[in-house]
């Protein structure tokens, strides 16, 4: 698929051509689509009739040579944020102007997959991993028509819930995190979903005990869960 030129990356369809829904999924920092493409067999099961996609992050990582990001980290802290998590608001805010650089692309990307297959974005889920998660949340929250479903693993809503109009409707947001998550504080989590409790989005939040930086079997089931609820077709 094309979607736009510097934004691809790997994909898996239904063996019969026949697609129902699309769900798409964004990888974290340093990672490229192929980091997740490999869940897509597991929530086919789940899922039947559905094509997923696995873009590439527009930037090179500024960390390494290999992978991609959405946008930069240079004065991301994790340490600093678990032990004065007062500063978390501010570190997210800077990174949000990030969010805001990739935005355009991937709006792009989530059009075209949509277009390909002749789809509303109520037949859209978006699945994020860490700062894939940061995407999907801010730019799928803002989507209008929106996404019938948001699923982030390991991330954050990097600052305000984005407004949309008073008529919109909005995701259902499903946050996964590990209790001992050394990259993104499983404060992040919490934050985020009282943010979007107050603006009256519906969200689910299942914390991992034990679970580090990364996504387990069972939060991958109650994530597959979740969308064969609220992702139709």
């Amino acid at each position: 698929m094309t979607a736009q030129p510097g934004l691809t990356g790997p994909e898996l369809l239904p063996p019969d051509g026949t697609v129902r829904r699309v769900v798409v999924f964004l990888h974290g920092y340093g990672a490229d689509g192929q980091d997740l493409i490999g869940l897509a067999p597991f929530f086919a099961q789940a899922l039947p009739g559905t094509a997923f996609y696995a873009p590439d992050a527009p930037e090179p990582c500024e960390m390494s040579p290999f992978g991609r990001q959405w946008f930069g980290l240079d004065d991301y802290d994790p340490d600093l944020l678990r032990r004065e998590p007062a500063n978390m608001a501010a570190a997210h805010a800077r990174m949000a102007a990030g969010v805001a650089r990739s935005a355009g692309p991937l709006r792009s990307f989530l059009a075209a997959a949509l277009e390909t297959h002749d789809l509303t974005a109520d037949r859209l889920a978006l699945i994020g991993f860490s700062q894939g998660t940061m995407m999907a949340l801010g730019v799928g929250l803002a989507l209008n028509p929106a996404p019938a479903a948001i699923v982030g693993f390991s991330g954050a809503l990097l600052g305000p819930v984005p407004p949309v109009p008073v008529a919109a409707t909005r995701p259902a947001v499903l946050l996964i995190h590990g209790a001992a998550d050394p990259v993104v504080p499983v404060e992040a989590s919490g934050h985020a979903a009282a943010k979007l409790k107050d603006a009256g989005i519906a969200v689910d939040v299942l914390r991992r005990p034990g679970l580090a930086h990364g996504i387990d079997q069972a939060g991958a089931e109650a994530a597959a869960a979740f969308l064969v609820r609220h992702l139709p077709g």
